[in-house]
């Protein structure tokens, strides 16, 4: 008996947990395109999988509706995948272990992915009923959105007839998506230098942080363990002579670093000189912090003797770039108050044989500033001997003053609850730019059900929210004629 089976609405609860079950992490999406294909094929409706694991279904419309124009419901497949450090969960090939906790769905120790598996259980709820008044209906779930929409910029929109898409992507109820950041993956890599290790090692590392998703929680000034790394490293440098062995923090471009280590060798001597800088640090890093990030501490342990070491000149460099290179919410917009136009984060630092690489995450709403921030990143990277790439660029969506769906949304959602929704822009990256780049004439949309913490292993989804988005799409697709 599933975990969620006495939840409602019960065929969305029940396609999620069915979905929470195949792994499919970024890049780990067969199983679960080939379940959505099953699918489609089990009750005899129409369906696309391509090169790229993308899949379209296909469902006609219902009595009443042959002549309304078709829907297409979009998601994507996979999940960010995110665990705390005590987990032994393998997201290879381990189902989520669900848990329900009062109003809210938990998966333990890990992500749930409900970012973004509640929109493909609502898909699947669609096209499996049969009671539901609706237009001819496309479900859309598109692969890899996670590390850089390379799903939906593989996809040939060419097989779809739908002119209204409703993006189920977003994270906060009673609010509707016109507009959203375009972005771009940076990634600052400076090349090693080794030489034979000298005095004895330490493992410093920076933890207990919560993290977020670089995009939607980047306003709330959470720590990022990366740069908290760079800061301590830097103190430190002041006070002892040492050198890097590696530096890794962080797991994933689009989220805020949780935990980073660092190896260094230094004399004996100076052991408790680092502890003592370590200690004064941790208690800044407290103050600061208070609020988002209250239990961040910084541990120290001997580890075990390194054979080699970075030469001074290559630490004192990446020292410095963790240091220097900017980080966070860079200017806010000026057309809609509260929005973020402009942020980086440094999501992922890695350390290895030939290089120590630096992935950024660069967001904005204006091209310009997309750029202007790159260039400072390359100016500072090229000052301190390294360069850098981009990779997986994708574009802002633009508001549109006229539209139809984002209308009949309002008034749907007041028919409803009796309240307006909030027509808003989002500081992350949806499908809908990529999407409105191939389709510039179809009229889109974003909403979804309250998720907190995505990205995190408190990633959580709250179940009565999930039914009032239901009863809202379900009322919606009614309302389209």
């Amino acid at each position: 008996m599933g975990v969620l089976n006495n939840l409602e609405p019960k065929t969305v609860f029940h396609f999620f947990e069915e979905l929470t079950n195949i792994p499919h992490g970024s890049g780990n999406e067969k199983a679960i395109s080939d379940y959505l294909v099953n699918f489609a094929k089990e009750r005899g409706l129409e369906v696309i999988q391509d090169k790229a694991l993308n899949v379209i279904i296909r469902k006609p419309a219902t009595a009443g509706y042959e002549n309304a124009p078709t829907v297409i419901i979009q998601g994507h497949m996979d999940m960010v995948c995110e665990k705390t450090k005590s987990s032994n969960h393998d997201f290879m090939k381990d189902p989520l272990e669900l848990r329900i906790d009062g109003d809210y769905v938990y998966a333990t120790d890990t992500t749930l992915g409900s970012d973004d598996g509640i929109a493909v259980a609502y898909g699947l709820a669609i096209l499996d009923s049969k009671e539901i008044s609706h237009p001819a209906i496309e479900l859309l779930a598109t692969t890899e959105e996670e590390t850089g929409m390379d799903g939906a910029a593989a996809l040939d929109v060419s097989p779809l007839k739908g002119k209204i898409l409703l993006n189920i992507d977003s994270e906060e109820e009673g609010i509707f998506l016109v507009s959203c950041a375009g972005g771009v993956n940076t990634f600052a890599k400076f090349k090693t230098n080794w030489e034979e290790a000298k005095g004895v090692s330490l493992k410093l590392e920076v933890t207990g942080l919560n993290g977020g998703h670089s995009g939607m929680e980047i306003d709330k000034q959470r720590g990022n363990a990366n740069k908290l790394m760079g800061r301590l490293l830097y103190s430190l440098k002041k006070e002892v002579c040492f050198n890097l062995v590696s530096v890794n923090g962080g797991s994933k471009h689009n989220a805020i670093a949780r935990d980073c280590q660092a190896i260094i060798t230094l004399e004996e001597k100076d052991i408790d000189k680092v502890k003592e800088v370590c200690k004064l640090v941790q208690e800044d890093f407290r103050v600061e912090y208070r609020v988002e990030d209250p239990k961040v501490e910084i541990l120290v342990e001997k580890a075990e003797k390194a054979e080699k070491q970075l030469t001074k000149e290559v630490t004192n460099n990446i020292v410095s770039f963790l240091l220097l290179v900017p980080y966070g919410v860079q200017t806010m917009s000026k057309d809609i108050k509260g929005l973020v136009q402009s942020s980086l984060n440094l999501g992922v630092v890695e350390t290895s044989e030939e290089e120590i690489k630096c992935t950024l995450a660069v967001r904005s709403s204006l091209k310009s500033l997309k750029y202007e921030i790159v260039d400072r990143i390359e100016a500072l990277s090229k000052a301190l001997g390294g360069c850098i790439a981009n990779e997986n660029e994708y574009p802002e969506w633009q508001y549109e003053t006229d539209s139809k769906i984002r209308d009949l949304c309002v008034e749907t959602y007041e028919s409803l609850f009796g309240k307006k929704p909030e027509i808003s822009a989002i500081h992350a990256g949806l499908e809908c730019g990529l999407l409105k780049e191939k389709m510039q004439d179809t009229d889109m949309i974003s909403f979804g059900p309250d998720l907190i913490d995505v990205h995190t292993p408190n990633e959580h989804l709250r179940i009565s929210s999930v039914e009032r988005v239901w009863k809202f799409l379900v009322e919606l697709l009614k309302e389209i004629k």
